[in-house]
């Protein structure tokens, strides 16, 4: 491209102004998912999946949960095809306005008791559009932080989306935590539903600033040279299904463990261990505040050390962590379960962190939003899809959270070969370019 072509593209948005874009934006996408986990733990298992016993009510509201997730792969497909045809910006706010509008509607939704079975069947189809639209949020937001980023910052400016997940988490359980304070029966009728309707202020915010942030540089560099795949995720899925496949592993064990501290710990430390709600709630306001700063160290080093050895050192403690972290809840200690979920949250800072610039450096321009979006999302549908769900099964056949300790210290592993094979393909494709 000319010199004559480079100064007719827009100028990289301030530093600042793109931070704020790409992580308030996230934020507000994943308080809307988050919101739903932590109503699964909490109330829909008796307002939308009645049954005698309460561990099945739980199981089925995890099920409905993980639906969401096994949206996320076909959200990644269908608007990553988009993303890279049409570009990054119109994505992510068509992704923001409709997961707003199905959160919303949760708000509204009749109870099992009003509407009968119509209830869960409406909650599901609500839960089908949210995980459709996340699965094709994270990586236009990691890309239009990255896109814009010099060459050597591109893991700080990916960590900006990563923010968004935590401060996500804080804004769900804060509004979850409030309104827990009312009296239990106002919380039941009608309390629970004030952080869905919340969400509508949340989008019309995000959107405004969303609209104001230029197409990336990358981008509109390939749609001036009209190379555009025809459809992306063919070429990906015939070029690059291995790094897919890979991306989507190293993904698993930060997943499968995060979700089972916010998501499963909360329903078995409350139901099984007759702990108040406010003890895991406080516990992952706490540590989702402190992986803030934590995430941007975390990304900021893999800028200077390499990615891949910041990335194994996360899984690594995810491994470790997973097996005290259950022995600790156990000990319904408030200060001790605190203190391991907020440890949960800042140690797996070192793989959330750079996560966002490791997985866009697998693909090109052209392919980028569908590649990255697929390998993240099929690590999150096996992972937080899948792991409260089984970590409840779990401890309903054995009466032990050994086994789910054991199940998530395993996923964990799973994303140290994937990130250190992952590791070893990029050295040997360095020592062959030299």
């Amino acid at each position: 491209m000319t010199t004559a072509d480079r100064t007719a593209l827009p100028a990289r948005p301030p530093t600042l102004k793109l931070a704020f874009a790409t992580s308030f934006g996230t934020a507000i996408e994943m308080y809307d998912f988050f919101i739903y986990g932590t109503a699964a733990a909490l109330i829909f298992n008796t307002q939308f999946f009645p049954t005698h016993d309460p561990l099945v009510g739980t199981l089925l509201a995890f099920a409905a949960f993980g639906v969401g997730f096994f949206a996320r792969p076909l959200g990644g497909i269908v608007i990553g095809h988009y993303g890279d045809r049409v570009g990054r910006k119109r994505m992510l706010v068509t992704t923001l306005v409709a997961m707003g509008v199905a959160t919303f509607l949760i708000g509204l939704l009749p109870n099992y008791e009003s509407i009968g079975v119509a209830a869960p069947i409406l909650l599901v189809a609500l839960r089908l559009i949210q995980g459709f639209c996340a699965g094709g949020e994270w990586a236009g937001a990691v890309l239009s932080a990255t896109e814009h980023a010099p060459a050597n910052k591109r893991g700080l400016y990916g960590s900006w989306t990563s923010i968004g997940s935590p401060a996500g988490l804080v804004l769900a359980t804060s509004a979850f935590a409030l309104v827990s304070m009312m009296p239990e029966g106002q919380f039941t009728d009608w309390g629970w539903r004030i952080p869905f309707l919340a969400s509508a202020i949340l989008v019309i915010v995000g959107l405004y600033i969303r609209v104001s942030i230029s197409e990336t540089p990358e981008f509109l560099e390939m749609a001036k040279a009209k190379t555009h795949e025809r459809l992306p995720i063919a070429t990906v899925l015939r070029t690059q299904s291995g790094e897919v496949l890979l991306g989507s592993g190293f993904n698993l064990g930060f997943n499968t463990f995060i979700y089972l501290v916010f998501t499963f710990a909360l329903a078995y430390s409350t139901t099984e261990l007759g702990m108040e709600r406010s003890v895991v709630l406080n516990g992952t306001i706490i540590g989702s505040l402190l992986s803030i700063p934590a995430l941007l160290y975390f990304a900021s080093l893999s800028d200077r050390v390499g990615r891949y050895r910041v990335l194994l050192s996360g899984a690594g403690f995810v491994g470790v962590w997973a097996l005290v972290f259950f022995p600790l809840v156990d000990t319904a200690n408030p200060p001790i379960v605190i203190a391991a979920v907020a440890a949960a949250f800042v140690g797996s800072a070192a793989i959330l962190g750079p996560m966002g610039a490791g997985l866009a450096e697998l693909f090109g321009t052209s392919v980028r939003y569908t590649g990255a979006s697929l390998g993240y999302q099929i690590g999150a549908a096996l992972g937080g899809g899948l792991a409260p769900f089984i970590a409840t099964a779990l401890f309903a056949s054995t009466g032990t959270t050994w086994s789910v300790a054991g199940y998530a210290a395993a996923c964990a592993v799973i994303s140290l070969v994937c990130i250190d094979t992952l590791r070893r393909r990029a050295a040997a494709r360095d020592l062959a370019a030299a």
